[in-house]
This record gives C-alpha cells, sequence and structure tokens, in this order.
C-alpha cells in the first residue's frame, strides 16, 4: 500500500451545533472539518472513520470531493450536541451516541507520512494505537478526547491518566489553554508547554481563542496571531482541527513552525467567517495573509 502523506484517524459525527442565532444540524468531528479543510490543498490524504451505515451520507460527500476515506464498521455514530456563548470561544457539550473505538487489529498495514488522531471521546483511540503508528510516521494528536468522560449525556471534564505512556509517541499535540492545564496542572502557557515536551511532546500546539495560538519546539516558543475576520464571527466549530489541517499541510511540505502556523491561522479565520467547514484552497489562505499581515487580534 502507498505511503500517503497525511492519515487522519477518527469518527465523523451527527452535530446539533446551538449558537445565540441559530440551531444546525450537520456532520462533524475531527475527521470531518480536517478531511473538508484539506480537500482543496494538493496533497495525498486519506481519512479512516467509523460511523453507523444509516449516516453513510456523511461520507459520500467527503468521497464526493475526491477524499479517499475508508470506513469501519460501528453499530452507531458520535452524536454530539454544541452550545456556543456570544463570544464563540466557549461552549457546552452533551453526548447523545458513540461509535466503536479504533484498534491497532483494524489498521495493520496502514502508512503515512503524518497520522492525525482525532479521538472525541476517552475510550476512541487507545494507547497501543498510538504507539503502533509511531513506527509508521510521526503521529500528530488532538487531545480533546481524551479530557472528555460521559456521564449519562453530559460532558466532564477530566485528566488522561495514561498521558505520560501515550505523548512518548506523539511528535505533534494540538491543546487548548484549559486542556493544557488539565494535563498539566499548570496555567502559564510556557511552562505548561515544557511539561508537555518533556513527556516527549516534538511540537506543542496551545491554541487561546481570539488571541491566537503558540507553538513550542526545541525550548523555543513561538507566537501565531489570530487574524481578524473580515465578517461578523458565524461559527467557530472546527476551528481548532481547520488549524490542523493547515499547520500539518505545511508541515509535510517543509515549511518552518511559523510559517505553518501562520497559515494555520488563516485557514481558521477563513473557515470562521461562515457555516461548516473549511473548503477553500491555498491560494485562497495566502491571499488572506497577503493582505491581513497586520490585522490581528490585540
Amino acid at each position: 500500500m502507498d505511503r500517503t502523506d497525511i492519515c487522519c484517524i477518527g469518527h465523523i459525527t451527527h452535530d446539533k451545533v446551538i449558537t445565540p442565532r441559530s440551531v444546525v444540524h450537520m456532520a462533524g468531528g475531527t475527521a470531518f472539518y480536517f478531511s473538508n479543510a484539506l480537500s482543496g490543498m494538493e496533497i495525498s490524504y486519506r481519512l479512516i472513520t467509523a460511523l453507523a451505515i444509516e449516516d453513510q451520507s456523511f461520507v459520500d460527500d467527503l468521497r464526493s470531493q475526491g477524499i479517499d476515506v475508508t470506513v469501519l464498521p460501528s453499530a452507531q455514530t458520535v452524536f454530539f450536541e454544541n452550545k456556543y456563548a456570544e463570544d464563540q470561544d466557549h461552549r457546552t457539550q452533551r453526548v447523545l451516541g458513540q461509535a466503536q473505538p479504533f484498534t491497532p487489529e483494524q489498521l495493520t498495514g496502514i502508512r503515512a507520512r503524518i497520522f492525525h488522531l482525532g479521538p472525541l471521546l476517552a475510550g476512541d483511540i487507545p494507547v497501543s494505537l498510538i504507539r503502533a503508528l509511531a513506527q509508521r510516521g510521526k503521529v500528530s494528536l488532538d487531545a480533546q478526547g481524551y479530557l472528555r468522560e460521559v456521564k449519562r449525556t453530559n460532558v466532564l471534564a477530566i485528566d488522561w491518566p495514561e498521558k505520560k505512556e501515550a505523548l512518548q509517541y506523539v511528535h505533534t499535540l494540538k491543546v487548548n489553554e484549559s486542556e493544557m492545564e488539565v494535563l498539566t496542572g499548570q496555567n502559564d502557557i510556557l511552562e505548561g508547554a515544557k511539561i508537555l515536551a518533556a513527556w516527549g511532546v516534538k511540537e506543542v500546539i496551545i491554541t487561546l481563542g481570539s488571541r491566537g495560538s503558540v507553538i513550542y519546539t526545541a525550548g523555543s516558543l513561538t507566537d501565531i496571531p489570530a487574524y481578524v475576520p473580515t465578517t461578523s464571527v458565524v461559527d467557530a466549530t472546527g476551528c481548532g482541527d481547520t488549524y490542523m489541517a493547515g499547520y500539518l499541510y505545511q508541515r509535510v511540505r517543509g515549511a518552518s513552525i511559523r510559517e505553518a502556523g501562520e497559515f494555520a491561522a488563516a485557514m481558521a479565520t477563513l473557515k470562521i467567517e461562515g457555516s461548516g467547514p473549511f473548503t477553500g484552497t491555498r491560494a485562497e489562505v495566502l491571499a488572506l495573509l497577503a493582505s491581513r499581515k497586520d490585522k490581528v487580534f490585540r
């Protein structure tokens, strides 16, 4: 089997997105937003997901864009309800359905330069799978799912008991500010990043909403701005996944940390200006960067 540039592993979800202005039902999850964001990019990309047969249309839509999708069996599809406040940086969440976890046995022989893992709940991707994938390519991880415990339908923030065992196999880690604090016990960005790096992560990405993001690698912290949208903020759902798609896309092409971070931030800005996923092109992202270098949140 050919080795792809980037392979994303994660569940497509059924999302109910509630904002002060609207209620929308749509596909979602890291797998969905990440895949759409890369659909217009020149890259070898593959998605491995799992969902119920009745939600096959979500996969059909991705395949219609030319995305290579492998679907593993699952009795249910993950069902999230996301409710956003006015500032879009904060949300409350409920889980109304859960899908089958991924296993190392299902993914034997899969190869990629970068594996991007998007667990949505703590049991989605076991450490054994992270370890196996790290032997075949660099592992990128969005840690949010490991910090979610579902009680009834409510999502509670928890620590990740296996974090030190798992993170030694992770090359690139993405967390937001609150997730970093849960994992490390630190509310200082630099100190939290240092702890995550000490556990083995090579590139630590901490997103800060409208305050941009920081990337810690090789003992150095790089500040990445958030670019001001030209229109009002419409829908922040999937912005972190879009950011990671842009970042990994640039890194696999040989871009520097700063170049990849700024490209990722620009993609997130374009995404936040409309409802649904980002489906633009590299040229559109570069045009935004050229026109708005001085228009950042302060």
